[in-house]
């Protein structure tokens, strides 16, 4: 890739532009870009994993989603992946997707439809990788090789439909309970391992209302981002743009005595170190 950090951005005369901010850290990032100041040296082209380097600069004027639901052919993510009291590890990765309108804004609204309203929707602040280039039965050693970068990202969850078998049945399911519009908000850049390497030793946070409920380390997750890939594309195609979420820690709603479900109103905000942040409002419709 010719970028460390990428964003998608809309420029001072409403051009919309690929760039990669020129900032030293996160901090910075989100400072220059309260204050106005923010520039980003251009990329040039359209498809987001084929961009060239050029000599142009511009200042963003409005920061825009970087992975849109046509750069994302499918989000397949990792369940039960952190080390937690009291769980016996999976012994490989446990698997489900998500459909690519799932894909949302880092800024964009999460809208629960009436069917996951009813005391159960949940938040899950994860680490994701976005793939850069098309493989098959990937070595682990090789793995990193087809990352782009990574992205802050959320889960959001309806667990009735997930585990209650009233509703899933005796088996929990997971795609149903996950899949609907826009529940999976992804962070305003993508950062290469480049900068963050597999990504294995990152701070993750997740407050609702300022309220802190996850606080965490990607460190803490039984299979990193190697094992991730090198086991998701035994004899199956990993496409260029697939979103991989990797897993959230402890600190969900399921897991407390009283659980704080998601109301209509409240704002779940999910940050990763070297990452930056995706704040929403979680819309009853």
């Amino acid at each position: 890739m010719a970028w460390k950090r990428l964003i998608r951005f809309e420029d001072k005369i409403g051009a919309v532009r690929f760039g990669q901010p020129e900032i030293s850290d996160v901090a910075d990032f989100y400072e220059l870009l309260r204050n106005g100041k923010l520039s980003a040296q251009v990329l040039a082209g359209d498809d987001i994993f084929a961009l060239k380097e050029s000599s142009e600069r511009a200042q963003v004027k409005r920061l825009l989603p970087v992975l849109r639901r046509d750069d994302v052919p499918l989000v397949k993510c990792i369940g039960l992946n952190f080390k937690e009291a009291g769980r016996k590890p999976p012994p490989f990765p446990f698997f489900f997707i998500k459909p690519r309108d799932s894909i949302a804004s880092f800024d964009e609204d999460i809208p629960v439809p009436k069917i996951a309203q009813s005391d159960q929707c949940d938040w899950e602040g994860e680490l994701s990788i976005v793939i850069g280039k098309t493989g098959k039965d990937i070595k682990k050693e090789d793995a990193l090789e087809y990352v782009a970068g990574y992205v802050v990202s959320n889960d959001v969850s309806a667990r009735k439909w997930q585990r209650d078998p009233a509703y899933a049945g005796s088996v929990p399911q997971w795609g149903f309970s996950k899949g609907f519009d826009k529940w999976a908000p992804l962070g305003p850049m993508i950062v290469s391992p480049l900068v963050v390497g597999d990504a294995g030793n990152l701070s993750l946070q997740t407050s609702v209302d300022g309220v802190l409920r996850q606080d965490s380390n990607t460190s803490d997750l039984i299979f990193g981002v190697k094992e991730i890939i090198a086991f998701i594309s035994q004899g199956t195609t990993l496409e260029k743009g697939t979103v991989i979420m990797t897993g959230t820690p402890s600190g969900v709603a399921l897991g407390m005595e009283n659980p704080p479900w998601l109301k209509h109103g409240q704002v779940v905000e999910v940050t990763i170190e070297q990452l930056g942040s995706i704040r929403n409002n979680v819309r009853f419709e």
